[in-house]
C-alpha cells in the first residue's frame, strides 16, 4: 500500500524540514473532522455501502468513446455476444465497435430524439420524436430507410414515460397516439391480431417501468406482465404518494363480447408489490427499475424478479420476487372491494381457443381491477434482499459460477451519483447478508448514467452518459490492492489469487485461489499475515501543528492511529472522508515517536502505515550516529585484521 504524502506543519510554527501548506487554524480542521464524523454516522449500516471505490480507466477508444457532442437523452441497443453497441441520441444513431476502436453514425431528421432501437429482421428499427411527429427509420447496411410517421412507437417528447414491447409480429406500447387527446396512459396492443387497450379507470397516472411476455405451460395461458407505479388511491396524509404494481394480461386476449369491451383488454388485473422491512419499520413504495433473471433450467415459475424501490428520502431497497408467486396471486386471490361470488370464468383467467371474455366477467374486473392479496418478496421473512441509504436507479443481474463451483447472483446498481455498485447475493451454500463489493466510476468524466445494458455472454456492462459510452468488464480484478489478502477480502466471485496477482477466474487456465469462507476469506492465503507497512520518517520542529493521513481503502474497516499503546484517532466504517486523519495541534516531546495506522475488518488486521515523527534535527542526528557506528566498526575490523597479520 503506497501512503500519500504526510501532513504538513503549519507555517506559523517554528520552521520544520517539511514545507507547509497555506495557514489554517486548528479549530477549522477540528470542525471539518467533526463534520466528517457526523456525515459518517448518517450513512446507516456500513456493509450496505461499497467496500472500496474504483475508477474504471480502460483504454481510450476501446473502452470509452465520446459522442463528440452533448446528448441529453440516450438509448442503448446491444445484442448479446456482439462487440458493438448502438446508441440513439439527438438526430443521430451511433455505432461503436469497442475492440476495433471504430465508430460510425447515421443521421436522421432534425429535432429528432431517438427513443427506440430494436432489431427487426435484417435491419435495426430506430424510432424518435421527429419534432413532435413520431416517426421510424430502418437502418440497413449503413443506409437509412424512412418508414414515415408511426404513432405508438415513439413519444412526442423524450421526457415522456414510454414503454414498447415486441413479440414476433406483435407490438405493445404505452405511448399515446394523439398529442393533445387521450392523455390517460394506456397499455395497448398496437400491432397484432386485435388492437386492444386498457380501460381508463384501471390505473391512476401510471409510470411504466418494465414489460415482459412469459410463455407458460399452455400456449393459450401465455401472459404479459408489466410493472408500474401509480398514484395511491388512499388520500390519507400519512399514506405514501405512490403504489408499486404488477399487472397481468392474457397474451391471447381477444377482447369482449359487448361494444364497451370489444376493444379493451378483458383479462387485466393488478396487484400491489410489497417491499418493506417490518423489523426496522421501513417501507419502500416507489418502484424504480425491474430486472428479470430467467431460471437456468427453463422453469418460468422460478424466474427471479429483482425490483429496485425507493422511499421519499431517496433511500433504496432491492426486493426479489418469483414469477410463480406473482402468477399464484392472480390465479387465487379475491378482488379488492368485491364481496360477491366471482363469475365463471373468474376475472383474469385466460380462455382457450381464442374465446371472448363474457361481459359479466369483464364488468367485475373492470370495476375491481386490483386483487386483494399482495405480492411479497421471496424468502421466509418476506423482506428486502437489502436496503441502503444510497439512491439506486437501475439494476441488472448476472448469474455466474465461481472457481469453487458455487453459483452467485451479482447485482449491478446505478446510483444518482453516476456510479455503479457491484453487490453479491449469497451463494447457494452460503448464509449471510449480501455484500457490496465495489463502487465503480465508469466514465472518464463523471456524469449521470442514462442507460445500462448487460452482456452476460461477454461479461460486459455498457453504460452511457450525456458525453460518452463505456464498456466495463464484470471481472474488474486489478482494482483490488493489498496482495492475496486484499484480493480475497474483496469477496469478488469473479476474482482470485494466482501466481502473485489478483486475476479474473476466466483468464486463468486452472482454478484460482478463492475463499469459501465469507467471514474470514483472508485465512485462505498462503501467508497468514499481510506485510507490514514500510517505515517513513519526517522531521518536525517542536510546537508544530501537524496531521497524519491514512487512506481508508476499505470502507468496511475501522482505521485507528496508534501512538505507543494509545489509540489517538479512530475512524469507523462508513467514514465519509477517504482518509483517516490524526491532527496534532501542538507537537510536544511526548508526541514524537512511532505512529501506526491500523485497519481492522472482522478478524482481518492490516498495518496500513507506519510513521516516525522526529525532532527537527533528529534525522540528521540519526544519520551522524549511523556514520559514527560505521566508522567505529571499520576501525575495529582494521585493528583485528592487523593483529591477525602480526600473529
Amino acid at each position: 500500500m503506497t501512503p500519500p504524502p504526510p501532513g504538513r506543519a503549519a507555517p506559523s510554527a517554528p520552521r520544520a524540514r517539511v514545507p507547509g501548506p497555506p495557514a489554517r487554524s486548528g479549530l477549522l480542521l477540528r470542525l471539518l473532522l467533526l463534520l466528517w464524523a457526523a456525515a459518517a454516522s448518517a450513512q446507516g449500516h456500513p456493509r450496505s455501502g461499497p467496500r472500496i471505490f474504483a475508477v474504471w480507466k480502460g483504454h481510450a477508444g476501446q473502452d470509452h468513446v465520446d459522442f463528440g457532442q452533448t446528448e441529453l437523452h440516450t438509448v442503448l441497443f446491444h445484442e448479446p455476444g456482439s462487440s458493438s453497441v448502438w446508441v440513439g441520441g439527438r438526430s443521430k444513431v451511433y455505432l461503436f465497435d469497442f475492440p476495433e476502436g471504430r465508430n460510425a453514425s447515421v443521421r436522421t431528421d432534425c429535432e429528432n430524439y431517438i427513443t427506440l432501437l430494436e432489431r427487426r429482421g435484417e435491419g435495426l428499427l430506430a424510432c424518435g420524436t421527429n419534432a413532435r411527429h413520431p416517426s421510424c427509420w430502418n437502418l440497413v447496411n449503413g443506409t437509412v430507410v424512412p418508414l414515415g410517421e408511426m404513432r405508438g412507437y415513439a413519444p412526442f417528447s423524450p421526457e415522456e414515460n414510454s414503454l414498447v414491447l415486441f413479440e414476433g409480429d406483435e407490438v405493445y406500447s404505452t405511448i399515446r397516439k394523439q398529442e393533445y387527446n387521450g392523455k390517460i396512459p394506456r397499455f395497448r396492443r398496437i400491432q397484432g391480431e386485435t388492437e386492444l387497450y386498457t380501460s381508463d379507470t384501471v390505473m391512476q397516472n401510471p409510470q411504466f417501468i418494465k414489460a415482459t411476455i412469459v410463455h407458460q405451460d399452455q400456449a393459450y395461458d401465455d401472459k404479459i406482465y408489466y410493472f408500474f407505479r401509480e398514484d395511491n388511491p388512499d388520500k390519507n396524509p400519512e399514506a405514501p404518494l405512490n403504489v408499486s404494481r404488477v399487472a397481468q394480461l392474457c397474451k391471447g386476449d381477444q377482447g369482449g363480447e359487448s361494444s364497451l369491451s370489444v376493444s379493451k383488454w378483458n383479462t387485466f388485473l393488478k396487484a400491489m408489490l410489497v417491499c418493506s422491512d417490518a423489523a426496522t419499520n421501513k417501507n419502500f413504495n416507489r418502484l424504480q427499475d425491474v430486472f428479470l433473471l430467467p431460471d437456468p433450467s427453463g422453469q418460468w415459475r422460478d424466474t427471479r424478479v429483482y425490483g429496485v424501490f425507493s422511499n421519499p428520502w431517496n433511500y433504496s431497497a432491492v426486493c426479489v420476487y418469483s414469477l410463480g408467486d406473482i402468477d399464484k396471486v392472480f390465479r387465487t386471490s379475491s378482488l379488492k372491494g368485491y364481496y360477491s361470488s366471482l363469475p365463471n370464468p373468474r376475472p383474469g383467467k385466460c380462455l382457450s381457443y381464442q374465446k371472448p371474455i363474457p361481459t359479466e366477467t369483464f364488468q367485475v374486473a373492470d370495476r375491481h381491477p386490483e386483487v386483494s392479496q399482495r405480492v411479497e418478496p421471496m424468502g421466509p421473512l418476506k423482506t428486502p434482499l437489502f436496503h441502503s441509504k444510497y439512491h439506486y436507479q437501475k439494476v441488472v443481474v448476472h448469474r455466474m459460477q465461481a472457481s469453487h463451483g458455487d453459483t452467485f447472483h451479482v447485482l449491478y446498481l446505478t446510483t444518482d451519483r453516476g456510479t455503479i455498485h457491484k453487490v453479491v447475493e449469497p451463494g447457494e451454500r452460503e448464509r449471510g447478508l449480501v455484500f457490496n463489493v465495489v463502487e465503480i466510476q465508469p466514465f472518464r468524466r463523471a456524469a449521470a448514467i442514462q442507460a445500462m445494458s448487460l452482456d452476460a455472454d461477454r461479461r460486459k456492462l455498457y453504460v452511457s452518459s450525456q458525453w460518452e459510452v463505456s464498456q466495463v468488464p464484470l471481472d474488474l480484478c486489478e482494482v483490488y490492492g493489498g496482495g492475496c489478502h486484499g484480493c480475497l477480502m474483496s469477496r469478488d466471485p469473479y476474482c482470485g489469487w494466482d501466481q502473485g496477482r489478483c486475476v479474473s477466474i476466466y483468464s486463468a487456465p486452472w482454478p484460482v485461489l478463492q475463499s469459501i469462507n465469507p467471514a474470514e476469506p483472508h485465512k485462505e492465503c498462503p501467508n497468514p499475515k499481510p506485510d507490514k507497512a514500510p517505515l517513513q520518517k519526517v522531521s518536525l520542529a517542536p510546537n508544530s501543528r501537524y496531521y497524519l493521513s491514512c487512506p481508508m481503502e476499505s470502507r468496511h474497516a475501522t482505521y485507528s492511529w496508534r501512538h505507543k499503546e494509545n489509540v489517538e484517532q479512530s475512524c469507523e466504517p462508513g467514514h465519509q472522508s477517504p482518509n483517516c486523519i490524526l491532527f496534532i495541534e501542538n507537537l510536544t516531546a511526548q508526541q514524537y515517536g512511532h505512529y501506526f495506522c491500523e485497519a481492522q475488518e472482522g478478524s482481518y488486521f492490516l498495518e496500513a502505515q507506519h510513521w516516525q515523527l522526529l525532532p527537527e534535527d533528529g534525522i540528521m542526528a540519526e544519520h551522524l550516529l549511523g556514520c559514527a557506528h560505521a566508522l567505529a566498526t571499520s576501525l575495529w575490523l582494521g585493528v583485528l585484521t592487523l593483529g591477525l597479520l602480526v600473529h
